[in-house]
């Protein structure tokens, strides 16, 4: 039986003001958690060019490795107790939320050589309005008008800096031609399906993120990743020595383990809507890396695109 704490080393209760304050404070501890893990998730496109791989091999390397950083990060931090604890409920979310998320990575990979990635990156990031609706309808939550209307805004800016408006306006050959692609309504199906399995893995994640803890979720997907793609890496065999094992480890140790610490952690503070319009932040970074590292310039149209999702944000930020 442990001893009480001296009268001198209990604090003292906050003032009125700091408990009123505590909200906003968590909220904005959440708000940059969720920016700093989108802004890391949005430079994953140049490792997955750099890797060249096969998408199941990406995605089972990237859960391999994530795992293997997790678990370091766990143990110096003494948390690799709440994996032994997950029981019940906080377990049945931990693997809900790991199958959802590679669902979602699996289909989206799956559906840009069907749709192009323009089209699927737009369709699938309908997700926030999937996500806004589950916390309106299940939770209760009041969303507002200018909530809606933010993620509106964001997800406009997103069609247009995506190039996709370029292509419909400017090159209607083009856009033609796209509709005509091998599998399109199915790619399309595949990202509609995608961005509600994301929207459902962010739901139970910031539902139970007290539950099951930040660790425990992001840890529970590189697990059900590495077991259900395994056969992939049995049947094809590993990519052979060289720095493409540092681009697959990146995948990892940053967008996997650093990225979804960050942003489980984040959801925990936050509401759903206030969460769907900042999900917008990883497609607005992949939009600017992509023409900052290979030099494939914005047109007017998207830096328009980036400015409205910047704008979005920046609203959201202020209420």
């Amino acid at each position: 039986m442990t001893s009480p704490l001296p009268a001198a080393s209990i604090p003292a209760p906050l003032p009125a003001d700091a408990a009123a304050n505590q909200p906003q404070r968590q909220q904005r501890q959440g708000q940059a958690l969720m920016v700093a893990g989108g802004m890391l998730l949005g430079t994953i496109g140049v490792f997955v060019e750099e890797a060249a791989q096969d998408p199941a091999m990406t995605v089972w390397c990237r859960c391999a490795f994530g795992l293997v950083a997790l678990l370091a990060w766990g143990a110096l931090r003494g948390r690799l107790g709440e994996l032994r604890r997950l029981r019940g409920r906080a377990l049945v979310a931990v693997v809900a939320v790991g199958a959802l998320t590679v669902l979602n990575w699996g289909l989206f990979f799956a559906a840009i050589p069907r749709c192009s990635i323009a089209v699927a990156t737009v369709v699938f990031h309908v997700q926030p309005f999937w996500l806004m609706a589950m916390g309106a309808w299940l939770l209760r939550e009041r969303v507002g008008r200018a909530q809606w209307l933010a993620a509106a805004v964001a997800l406009a800016g997103l069609v247009l800096a995506t190039g996709l408006a370029d292509a419909l306006v400017g090159e209607v050959a083009a856009a033609d031609s796209a509709l005509r692609l091998p599998g399109y309504a199915s790619g399309v199906l595949m990202c509609l399906i995608g961005s509600l399995s994301y929207a459902a893995a962010s739901f139970i994640a910031k539902v139970e993120a007290d539950r099951a803890g930040s660790f425990a979720l992001s840890s529970g997907q590189c697990v059900v990743g590495v077991l259900a793609l395994l056969p992939w890496p049995l049947m094809h065999g590993l990519p052979a020595p060289g720095p493409v094992w540092g681009w697959l480890a990146g995948l990892g140790v940053l967008h996997t383990g650093l990225a979804y610490v960050l942003l489980y952690a984040g959801m925990a503070r936050l509401g759903t809507s206030r969460i769907a319009v900042l999900q917008f932040v990883y497609p607005g970074t992949a939009v600017l890396v992509d023409w900052l590292v290979y030099g494939r310039v914005l047109s007017l149209v998207q830096m328009a695109g980036v400015a409205l999702i910047a704008a979005s944000l920046w609203t959201l930020r202020r209420r």
